[in-house]
């Protein structure tokens, strides 16, 4: 992702200027290297002609917890300082939030719900995480406050995601994820997303870049849903989305290879050598991996790469945590021609 080298001196009206013309890219935090801040931009043909040097940097992304902080501090006038430390971090999707509740808060529910609404006026729903069940990892909500739906309108990265959480899978906390990827693509790519969802990852990246992306999904629900917000953002689109109802399994075998391959794999599939097969450039492989088996995971990779007869280099990511000691990576593969 590119930034721009500037001196220390001319940092701030030079982010004030970039700010102006739309380049600066505020989900990201700039770096100061001796004499110089690193100034995150968007991939754009004007910030060549600024007179500043432009190179590849790998920013920081900002943190979204101070919501949470918000919230702590919201609390604190009904919680004690104990009840306070059980609090689990909570999603925004959307007007809904929703949440986790410990048993040790069972009884701080409504001072809860209090503080969420304070903190963030334009919910109307709350809904309590339940547990993932069926094949398309649909949770099981039950909606404590607000009006009795999960269906609502997400805004993320300039794009709109009409998304249903009783009938489709969404992860709000990919969004920098999504950007990360958007900011690597180029204009002109062939690109294959399987396991595509509501197409949060088409949609995000078609947003910025002129490219032509093969979405593929299995779950009827998601299916249809991804096709509205193709509507919902027509618009908005630089590039191109096509939307194939089917099993991955099934279709991919069928399709041709591609610039990049993205694949937001579902917990416990496998799907590491059908999308490897199908990446000429790159492939971007989402998995759950215990942090002792980073290494053997990427060594994984690299003999599936050996094994289909390309040279590849391989750079884990750690995305999100899961669980203690587990953490949701993605493995950019870069095929090496």
């Amino acid at each position: 992702m590119p930034a721009l080298k500037v001196p220390r001196r001319e940092a701030e009206p030079v982010k004030r200027r970039l700010k102006s013309l739309g380049l600066y890219d505020g989900k990201r935090r700039p770096r100061r290297e001796g004499g110089y801040v690193l100034l995150p931009v968007i991939s754009d043909p004007r910030i060549e002609g600024l007179g500043y040097e432009v190179l590849p940097a790998e920013l920081p992304l900002r943190p979204e917890r101070q919501i949470y902080r918000n919230l702590e501090s919201v609390l604190a006038e009904r919680l004690s300082e104990e009840e306070l430390k059980h609090l689990r971090r909570y999603d925004i999707i959307g007007d809904i939030a929703v949440i986790q509740i410990p048993p040790e808060l069972e009884h701080r529910v409504e001072d809860i719900v209090w503080g969420l609404r304070k903190v963030h006026p334009f919910l109307r729903v709350i809904a309590r995480k339940g547990f993932h069940e069926g094949a398309f990892r649909i949770r099981d909500y039950s909606i404590i406050w607000g009006e009795r739906r999960l269906n609502t309108v997400h805004k993320e990265n300039g794009v709109e995601i009409k998304v249903d959480l009783s009938k489709a899978f969404f992860n709000p906390r990919m969004k920098g994820e999504r950007y990360r990827l958007a900011q690597l693509v180029r204009d002109g790519e062939r690109i294959l997303i399987p396991f595509a969802g509501v197409l949060p990852y088409a949609l995000v990246i078609a947003r910025y870049k002129r490219v032509k992306i093969t979405a593929v999904e299995l779950n009827r629900e998601a299916y249809e849903l991804g096709r509205e917000n193709i509507e919902l953002n027509r618009k908005k689109l630089k590039g191109e989305i096509e939307f194939i109802h089917g099993d991955v399994f099934e279709v991919l075998p069928e399709l041709p290879t591609y610039d990049r391959v993205i694949s937001p794999t579902p917990r416990g599939v496998d799907a590491l050598a059908l999308t490897l097969s199908k990446a000429e450039g790159w492939l971007h492989y989402y998995d759950f991996v215990h942090e002792a088996d980073i290494e053997a995971f990427r060594e994984r990779i690299i003999e599936e790469c050996e094994r289909q007869g390309k040279d590849c280099k391989v750079k884990i990511k750690k995305v999100s945590d899961f669980k203690p000691h587990v953490f949701k990576v993605c493995a950019d593969v870069k095929v090496v021609d």
